[in-house]
C-alpha cells in the first residue's frame, strides 16, 4: 500500500508514524511527501513530490494523474486550505481506488469557515464564543449591555495565529478589523477571503484553561475514540506542551461532534474552559499539531487508517490513549545540503 501526505510541510513525525504504521500491518508500501516546494517531511519520505500551488488549474490533475502512476491507497490531507479542495474531488479519486482522508465538502466548509463553525455548533447547542461579521454589531451589542469588551479579531478562514488580534475598546476594534482585512489580502488566505467580503470574525474573549481533542472516525465516518489533552504551552498557534487527561464530558462532546462532521480520520478541536463552562473555539478537519501528544499516549491512528484500507479492523489497543501522559515537542534540524568534503 501507498500512502500520499499533502502538504506534508514540517510533519515529518507523520511520515514516520505512516512508515511504522505500514510495517506494523506487515504491508509493503511507500510514504510519499508532496509540498509546493521542498519541506523538511521530503527528507523523510520515501518518495516526494513538488506540486503545483493548491489553487492552480493544475493541483487536482496533478495528484490524480500521480495517485495513478504511484496507485496510491490513502491520500491524506494536511493543510486546511488543502482540504476543500481534495474533498471536492473525493470521488474523483477514490475512482481510481485513491481514499482521500478527511470529511466531505461540506462538512470541510464549516470546519474552515469560523462563522459556519458558530452557526452550526449553536444550532446543536454547543456552547461556543459568541461571534460577530461586522463591528457594528459588536459595537452596538456592547452599547446594549450585552456583551463586553475585549473582542479577539481574525481571518474567517485564517489558522495558526496568523493575524489575530486583541480589541480592548471600540477605536482598537474598528482598527484592527481594517488591519486585520489589509493582512488577509497580503497572504495566502486571500483565496479563501474571496469567498465572501465579510471576512473577519470577531468573538467574546474567553479567558480560562486550552484544551484540545482528537476525535477518530473509520473510513466510514463512524466514530471510534476520543482523546482529551490539557495544553500547557502553544507556539505560533500549535500546541507545544500537553497531557493527556480524562474529562467525560469532554468525551461525549466528541461523540457529538463525530456525528456532525462525520469525517473519515481525525477531527482536531480547539476548547476552552471558563469557569467550568467548555466552549468549542475551532475544528479542522485533518490530523492537528496536538496529534502528537495522542500518539505518544498510546493512539496510533496512523496503523488504523492503514487497516481500515485493507479492508482490516486494527487491535483495539492502538485506538486508546492512556491518560496523564505528558510529552512536550522538540525542534530537529534538517541540513538540506552536505557540507563540502565532509560527506554529511
Amino acid at each position: 500500500m501507498n500512502i500520499l501526505l499533502t502538504s506534508a510541510g514540517r510533519r515529518t513525525y507523520l511520515v514516520e508514524y505512516f512508515k511504522e504504521a505500514l510495517r506494523m500491518a506487515g504491508e509493503p508500501g511507500l510514504v510519499h511527501a508532496a509540498n509546493s516546494k521542498v519541506s523538511p517531511a521530503f527528507f523523510a519520505a520515501d518518495q516526494t513530490a513538488v506540486t503545483p500551488l493548491i489553487y492552480s488549474q493544475e493541483y487536482i490533475p496533478f495528484l490524480l494523474d500521480y495517485c495513478r502512476k504511484w496507485e496510491i491507497r490513502l491520500l491524506i490531507p494536511l493543510f486546511d486550505i488543502d482540504l476543500p479542495v481534495l474533498a471536492a474531488a473525493r470521488e474523483r479519486f477514490e475512482s481510481q481506488g485513491t481514499i482521500v482522508v478527511t470529511a466531505d465538502a461540506q462538512a470541510v466548509e464549516i470546519c474552515n469557515d469560523k462563522w459556519k463553525t458558530y452557526k452550526a455548533l449553536a444550532k446543536e447547542n454547543i456552547k461556543t464564543p459568541r461571534s460577530w461579521l461586522d463591528a457594528a454589531d459588536a459595537v452596538e451589542e456592547v452599547r446594549k449591555g450585552t456583551a463586553a469588551y475585549p473582542f479577539i479579531l481574525k481571518p474567517r478562514w485564517g489558522m495558526g495565529s496568523l493575524s489575530v488580534y486583541q480589541a480592548d475598546d471600540e477605536q482598537e476594534l474598528l482598527i484592527l478589523d481594517r488591519k486585520i482585512r489589509r493582512e488577509i489580502g497580503e497572504s495566502y488566505l486571500k483565496y479563501e477571503a474571496a469567498k465572501d467580503r465579510a471576512n473577519v470574525i470577531i468573538q467574546e474573549e474567553i479567558r480560562g484553561e486550552e484544551l484540545g481533542l482528537d476525535v477518530v472516525n473509520d473510513l466510514e465516518g463512524r466514530f471510534c475514540t476520543v482523546v482529551v489533552k490539557r495544553k500547557g504551552a502553544m507556539r505560533a498557534g500549535e500546541t507545544d506542551e500537553a497531557e493527556t487527561v480524562e474529562i467525560p464530558w469532554l468525551e461525549d462532546l466528541g461523540r457529538s461532534l463525530s456525528a456532525l462532521v462525520r469525517h473519515r480520520g481525525n477531527l482536531d478541536v480547539d476548547i476552552l474552559e471558563e469557569d467550568g463552562t467548555y466552549y468549542v473555539l475551532e475544528m479542522n478537519a485533518r490530523f492537528g499539531g496536538g496529534y502528537p501528544f495522542s500518539h505518544a499516549a498510546g493512539l496510533h491512528l496512523p496503523y488504523a487508517l492503514v487497516m481500515w484500507a485493507l479492508g482490516r479492523e486494527p487491535e483495539g489497543e492502538c485506538l486508546k490513549a492512556q491518560t496523564g501522559v505528558r510529552a512536550l515537542k522538540d525542534i530537529r534540524l534538517v541540513c538540506m545540503e552536505p557540507l563540502a568534503g565532509t560527506g554529511r
